[in-house]
């Protein structure tokens, strides 16, 4: 994954729901075929990858708002 692929992904996680939602006009703005993706049920993959997140201890680590914004220069 880039560089500004991380940096998006990390923003969009700390982000308040209304500066979300702003994001998310800025894009529907300006790719609006975004607007009609479709959703899908999670398949075995993903199922397994949500259990495993479930018990994985190492999986349940987090920082504060501050220190994820300070680790992606923002």
């Amino acid at each position: 994954m880039s560089n500004v692929k991380e940096r998006i992904l990390g923003a969009v996680t700390v982000m308040s729901e209304k500066d979300a939602n702003t994001l998310w006009g800025i894009i529907i703005e300006n790719f609006p075929s975004w607007n009609n993706i479709e959703e899908i049920a999670p398949d075995q993959f993903d199922l397994e990858m949500f259990e495993e997140i479930e018990k994985n201890p190492d999986c349940r680590n987090f920082i504060s708002s501050e220190e994820a914004l300070k680790e992606l220069g923002l």
